[in-house]
């Protein structure tokens, strides 16, 4: 009875659990923030501009540009339907300032509308975007072309781009999950149960996130949420396979389900612990990043990945006993007399590195080595925003077209802010700067230049339209003379914001991250793996092994964006995001082989006993790689370039490292080393197991007599 009784209602709970909870998993959409401020630090100067700018406004500014173009000109009833529009616009809810003029291009094929929609809440904002858009697809002659851009369309289209991704990436993921598992298991009902155990951890993970989100605990953005949604799946499947692995494997060992799950849960609740342990630490060093984004998403990722913990160390050991033998059906599970035990091409791959372990960590070093000389080519210094899409946005379009007939800045100025008294010599010495256009200050009275510039608290606001796009190369040029040439002028506290220094600021700080994170989340996983397998040496081994399989896998990503994708370049944070996700994920294959290897030292001896660990957890760490490296892969059916990238690195990396680390270089390094590696621990003193001949399988391995089954 007991055995069924806490089972039970361990499952009950968790369905309970995740019922109520599965609603959050949609609204997450609604609570994401895809603007730049909720990326920028706090300290960044275009993050102060941003604040100062609410004292002229009333609200956070998110402003929109409307383009209409007709390319062999404006005809009459053009200009009267853009004015009929504007006047329409203006009357409209959901502005917050005055609604400009219709601004004509010289010339005469284009003119523009700047909508000043309120930033407060970004969803909202992208919400009244598309009713602008749709709006416009009404009442407009034959011909004239009219589209959405500047801050307001970008913050729309990130939006649309997001919001569907909830069911279409779950879809993908699931479907490549429940594949990957069938083919492993050949069971119709083992992957049955551990998808819902992945599900539910995200479902319940979703639901503690939603709630910090809408409270503004933690800021939650598109990007954010997609590496949530696959990295929980992935590395919930992941701990499911390393505990059904150890539990089939003592199913036909022990005659009791009960002994059998007792003994998998046991062997397997450390290497899980510390596996899920380096990520979610590796994830909070995040939490010294000067980028809100990378701040947030440390916090997101560590509550899944903790869900994911407690759904793999409770649900699924509990779902696993009340089906008993029944979750392998349609394969015989039980122990049987003179089974003959194989593992595959592990078996040869063991025999490989018993006998030649120095040449196989030699060669595939240099290997490795190969693809770490192509680093230099990863053009990791930023994209422009028309860059981020991988398909065709409205956004994009109506930048083209307003680049074309405008000033590249026109729509998104820079914003500079200073004193009043140095509003005349801040007017001038911005104008002379090459790259910029004009620059004038807000008004005091809207469409009245004459009344003077609008000041509040002794500050004015001046905007100053660049030549070149927000986004390009030329405008971060242009912003940073700018910044330089008015922090320069006495009393002036002169401070620029707007798009151009958003992205100066985000680049800068990306920067920063990447110096600062990388050397900390080493450490911290140091210390993890040094405290896990009692030694020193051997957490250095992996982790030398590890980062020399991220920086190969970063050399093979630059050869594949810049060659064979074409694509224009990579955020600076996309090698941070690639080394986290590789060390901190990558070291959990390296745990969960070598926890299994100290295990069988004690009694094998360091050869022996890797050779063994390698033999019976090739096939379950191979097949959690697949499964990890599929979900990442995912990814990329959202059609954002540094996702695109994101997932291309980790599930390439995550296979480099399943597949090259793990199988060969660790078990080669090992064996070649022999005891030493586990110095300081007792297990360096062992004495020397002979060596020069083939693994036998333990004597648990070979079955006796048995008794009655039971369960």
């Amino acid at each position: 009875m007991s055995r069924w009784l806490l089972p039970a209602l361990l499952v009950l709970l968790w369905l309970l659990l995740g019922g109520a909870s599965s609603p959050f998993l949609g609204k997450l959409s609604e609570v994401q923030s895809n603007d730049p401020g909720s990326f920028l630090p706090a300290t960044a100067e275009s993050t102060e501009v941003s604040d100062l700018q609410e004292q002229f406004t009333d609200s956070r500014l998110m402003p929109a540009v409307v383009v209409f173009e007709r390319p062999s000109g404006l005809t009459p009833a053009d200009t009267e339907a853009v004015r009929v529009k504007a006047a329409e616009f203006a009357r409209s809810p959901g502005l917050v300032g005055e609604t400009s003029s219709p601004i004509p291009a010289e010339d005469g094929a284009a003119v523009q509308l700047v909508l000043p929609l309120s930033g407060e809440d970004p969803y909202q904002a992208s919400e009244r975007v598309k009713d602008i858009r749709a709006d416009l697809e009404r009442g407009l002659p034959d011909g004239l072309r009219a589209f959405v851009t500047g801050p307001g369309g970008y913050n729309a289209d990130f939006a649309e781009v997001f919001g569907h991704i909830d069911g279409m990436l779950l879809l993908v993921t699931a479907c490549a999950v429940a594949l990957i598992l069938i083919m492993v298991y050949r069971s119709p009902l083992l992957p049955i149960i551990v998808l819902i155990s992945a599900g539910l951890a995200l479902c319940t993970s979703s639901a503690i996130i939603y709630l910090l989100a809408e409270r503004d605990l933690l800021i939650l953005n598109g990007q954010t949420q997609g590496i949530l949604l696959i990295l929980v799946f992935g590395a919930a499947t992941d701990y499911a396979l390393l505990l059904v692995a150890r539990y089939r494997e003592e199913l036909m060992r022990q005659p009791r389900v009960l002994d059998a799950m007792r003994t998998a849960w046991r062997s397997s609740f450390e290497p899980i612990l510390a596996s899920g342990g380096t990520v979610i630490l590796g994830m909070l060093c995040m939490l010294v990043s000067e980028l809100t984004s990378n701040r947030s998403l440390g916090p997101v990722v560590s509550i899944g990945i903790a869900g994911a913990l407690l759904a793999s160390l409770t649900y699924l050991p509990a779902a696993l006993l009340l089906v008993g033998r029944s979750a392998f059906w349609p394969q015989d599970a039980v122990p049987r007399k003179h089974r003959k035990v194989t593992h595959g091409i592990f078996d040869r791959i063991a025999e490989l590195v018993r006998k030649r372990s120095r040449w196989t960590w030699v060669v595939t070093t240099v290997v490795l080595l190969a693809g770490v000389a192509f680093v230099p080519s990863l053009q990791a210094s930023g994209t422009t925003q028309q860059a981020l899409f991988l398909e065709e946005v409205e956004a994009v379009t109506g930048q083209d077209v307003l680049t074309a007939h405008f000033p590249g800045g026109t729509g998104s100025p820079a914003v500079i802010m200073a004193t009043e008294q140095s509003a005349g010599q801040v007017l001038d010495a911005a104008t002379a700067v090459d790259g910029v256009a004009e620059a004038v200050p807000t008004p005091a009275e809207p469409g009245n230049p004459a009344a003077g510039p609008k000041t509040v608290d002794g500050m004015v606001e001046i905007n100053a339209t660049l030549r070149d796009p927000a986004d390009s190369t030329a405008a971060e040029r242009t912003l940073r003379e700018l910044r330089e040439t008015l922090h320069a002028l006495p009393g002036a506290r002169a401070k620029v914001g707007g798009q151009t220094a958003q992205q100066v600021d985000m680049l800068a700080a990306a920067t920063h991250d990447r110096n600062a994170i990388i050397p900390i989340v080493l450490v911290v996983i140091f210390a993890v793996l040094a405290l896990l397998l009692r030694s020193l040496l051997v957490p250095l081994l992996l982790m030398g092994t590890v980062v020399l399989s991220f920086a190969a896998t970063l050399g093979v990503g630059a050869l594949v964006f810049n060659d064979l994708l074409n694509f224009p370049g990579a955020d600076p944070a996309i090698p941070l995001y690639a080394f986290v996700f590789l060390v901190a994920l990558g070291i959990d294959y390296n745990i969960f082989l070598m926890t299994r290897a100290r295990e069988e030292t004690a009694r094998l001896g360091t050869e022996r006993g890797t050779l063994h660990a390698l033999k019976v957890t090739g096939g379950v760490i191979t097949s959690a790689g697949v499964v990890l490296a599929a979900t990442f892969a995912a990814l990329a059916v959202i059609p954002v370039l540094f996702l695109a990238q994101v997932a291309f690195l980790v599930a390439f990396g995550v296979l480099l490292d399943t597949f090259v680390v793990r199988s060969l270089l660790v078990p080669a390094l090992a064996v070649d080393l022999g005891r030493v590696i586990w110095w300081p621990s007792r297990l360096a003193r062992a004495p020397r197991a002979p060596a020069g001949r083939p693994v036998p399988e333990p004597d648990a391995e070979a079955t006796t007599p048995l008794p009655r089954l039971r369960g």
